[in-house]
């Protein structure tokens, strides 16, 4: 019954960034902790130093009365001292708990020591106050630290920022920035605001956001206005976040947000109000609490009346009974769940995937189906000229230089591929040819006159249509070759003779097969494509990547039915995409999974998971940590029940207080130690973990505390 409460987020920032605390947002979840930032004369450790001054008077108390030195009323007043240093913090949360009109187990262990002590078993009512104590101050120690984890992405950002005014630079606190203000930052310095880059080039590392283990070049934006009215969608090399550390160039920043509305304080609230949501196993856990707590009580209540029933003095009967109320209070299950959740929630945050709560994290680990959009997700989302077939009699350096020549003139997307895949296979010292009357066959193509020859560009049925025109069979064959593999062909003819064919693919990221395979080694077994493209494209992504299945030719509704099917025949299914434009797909399905969420507002509400990097290879790692979490939960809980099922039994048959109470925060503090353990997650697809070197210490440092 240990509070649950306990593991929201306390105080999560006091950076300029002006993040709200996580108290703000989790509501009455943060009441546990703030019960628990206790203060006094020695700081923030005076928990502690109470804990260790009940152990030294409970140890010479107990030592005086077994030697039989000195007066009768020492040892009693030694444990009596022990008492006061190891009940005054549980006493102190007792009455506030009560106030509040909840019964949990600090009064339970109060009520048992003051029974100890009204049977004359001083020694082990201190004992019982000083292990809980103990075992409750080191939690706590613990799970601050795992907090403090999260609560430093936060603190990244600078304090103050270097400000051009008119002819001058002066300091400002980031808080008052302004968009449109442009900031200086120099070398080595970490950038104070959202913004776009408008003089001067560098690589910034971007990992503290994006998880991204090599700095990404950066360099002005030709129009720094426009590209903030369109942040979101502005190109990579321009855009730079808050938080993140500049490279050996200094830039010149247009601020494009808010400190409150950078892409780092918007990661810290959400990660925030993640931590305050219940999983579902934690739901399941409250609800047997609720079941669980009034039996136990009943069963006391029973056992302290068994002095009726068997023959024995009241004194034994209460002492059983406040032996059993001891092992039976399950503190370690209470916090079984929350401590692995938050534990995950630090480390996914501290990789670049921003994770909301533990209901994600939770399905993400047992899911063994993912669905991807294709276009953007699994390729690049552009695309490239990936085949040139030339007709008989024809170079590949013919069919280039004309294609070349023409479609520089179009701004298609198609296009464009065209070009850029022509420069590069034909060399930088082409000459270019010369393009007239260049004019466009909406829908089907583009013709012009190139060395006083008409040319023409297009579909393959544009050439059907046209009169006393016939297509060579070997171009023919060539043509429904690349269809057949997912390529969208355009044949070109000069005057009387077709040059050949050309096949242009939005082509697969070079790291999906890779990421396909680490997915599967993680026990996902199906592996399926849902895209607007046609059923051969998805096909031949499908096969290049190692899918299990691809259907084509959706639209966004038809999209929302796949899932919807998906989750009928297979349970939990993921949803791989933008988070824009997948956006409904995503809502329906189990987990919603958003690519390059790093500044894309739609993106980071959209999404149950956000993968901030436009990096495929995230998705392992947010899988396996998921995983991970969900083994972790299934251990402390087998542990919790496990050392309640024992002790219960254990206690009846006369096991005493003390160690029932040195298992019952024994497995407390396992279970919590365990959980801590994914702080250190390094699994299949690892991220790099994002933050400082301080921040990694800290947390780090929580497992070794214990």
């Amino acid at each position: 019954m240990k509070n649950q409460e306990a593991f929201s987020a306390e105080n999560t920032s006091r950076s300029p960034t002006n993040v709200p605390h996580a108290d703000e947002t989790a509501g009455d979840a943060s009441h546990g902790d703030a019960e628990h930032a206790h203060g006094g004369i020695f700081g923030a450790n005076t928990e502690l130093v109470f804990v260790a001054l009940a152990g030294v008077f409970l140890l010479a108390g107990w030592l005086l009365g077994r030697s039989g030195q000195g007066n009768g009323w020492m040892p009693i007043a030694l444990l009596v001292i022990s008492y006061f240093f190891g009940g005054y913090f549980t006493l102190k949360e007792a009455v506030g708990k009560l106030l509040a009109r909840r019964f949990e187990i600090d009064t339970l262990m109060l009520v048992a020591a003051v029974g100890a002590a009204a049977l004359g078993e001083w020694a082990e009512g201190a004992l019982l106050l000083f292990l809980f104590s103990l075992g409750h101050s080191l939690e706590h120690y613990a799970m601050g630290r795992a907090r403090r984890a999260i609560e430093a992405l936060a603190e990244l950002a600078p304090e103050t920022a270097n400000v051009r005014r008119d002819d001058a630079v002066v300091e400002v606190a980031v808080a008052e920035l302004q968009v449109g203000d442009v900031i200086v930052v120099r070398p080595n310095e970490r950038l104070p605001a959202d913004g776009i880059v408008t003089v001067g080039t560098t690589s910034v590392n971007q990992a503290p956001v994006t998880g991204e283990s090599v700095p990404v070049e950066k360099q002005p934006a030709p129009d720094p206005a426009a590209a903030i009215a369109t942040f979101d969608r502005a190109k990579a090399e321009h855009r730079v976040f808050a938080g993140t550390i500049n490279g050996t160039g200094a830039i010149d920043v247009m601020v494009a947000r808010k400190a409150d509305q950078s892409t780092m304080a918007r990661v810290v609230n959400m990660v925030a109000e993640a931590e305050a949501q219940r999983s579902p196993t934690q739901q399941w856990t409250d609800r047997f609490e609720r079941i669980f707590v009034p039996a136990v009580l009943a069963l006391v209540g029973l056992l302290m009346l068994a002095c009726f029933v068997i023959d024995e003095p009241f004194s034994v009967s209460f002492y059983r009974a406040m032996a059993v109320l001891v092992a039976a209070s399950p503190c370690a299950l209470a916090i079984s769940v929350p401590s692995a959740v938050l534990s995950g929630v630090a480390r996914a945050a501290r990789g670049g995937v921003l994770v909301k709560g533990g209901g994600p994290l939770e399905n993400l680990g047992s899911l063994t189906s993912i669905a991807f959009d294709k276009t953007g997700t699994l390729t690049e989302g552009k695309p490239r000229l990936t085949d040139v077939v030339p007709a008989d009699g024809v170079t590949e350096q013919e069919l280039l230089s004309v294609a070349l020549a023409i479609e520089q003139s179009s701004d298609h997307p198609l296009a464009s591929a065209v070009v850029a895949g022509a420069k590069e296979r034909l060399g930088p010292t082409v000459e270019v040819l010369a393009a007239t009357e260049v004019t466009s066959i909406t829908g089907k193509g583009i013709q012009a006159v190139v060395g006083g020859e008409r040319v023409v560009i297009g579909k393959p049925s544009l050439f059907s249509e046209q009169p006393g025109s016939t297509v060579p069979a070997g171009v023919t064959e060539s043509n429904a070759g690349l269809v057949a593999t997912g390529r969208t062909t355009m044949m070109i003819q000069k005057g009387t003779r077709f040059l050949g064919v050309i096949g242009v693919m939005d082509t697969p990221r070079p790291a999906a097969r890779k990421v396909m395979d680490e997915l599967r080694g993680l026990g996902i077994e199906r592996l399926i494509m849902i895209s607007g493209d046609n059923q051969q494209v998805a096909d031949a992504v499908a096969k290049a990547v190692g899918l299990t299945e691809a259907q084509g030719n959706l639209m966004p509704e038809q999209k929302v039915e796949a899932i919807k099917a998906l989750r009928y025949k297979h349970g939990k299914v993921a949803m791989v995409g933008d988070g824009v434009n997948d956006a409904p797909a995503m809502a329906n399905a189990t987990v919603g999974i958003a690519m390059g969420a790093a500044g894309s507002d739609v993106a980071l509400e959209t999404a149950d998971v956000a993968l901030m990097s436009d990096d495929l290879g995230h998705l392992p790692f947010a899988v396996g940590l998921s995983r991970r979490t969900s083994r972790i939960i299934k251990q402390n809980l087998w542990v919790s029940l496990g050392v309640v099922a024992v002790l219960i039994p254990a206690t009846l048959f006369g096991l005493n207080i003390g160690t029932a109470v040195l298992f019952h925060e024994g497995s407390t503090l396992l279970v919590v130690v365990n959980a801590l353990r994914l702080l250190a997650y390094q699994g299949t697809g690892a991220a790099p973990d994002s933050t400082a070197a301080t921040v990694s210490a800290q947390a780090e440092g929580a497992a070794s505390t214990i």
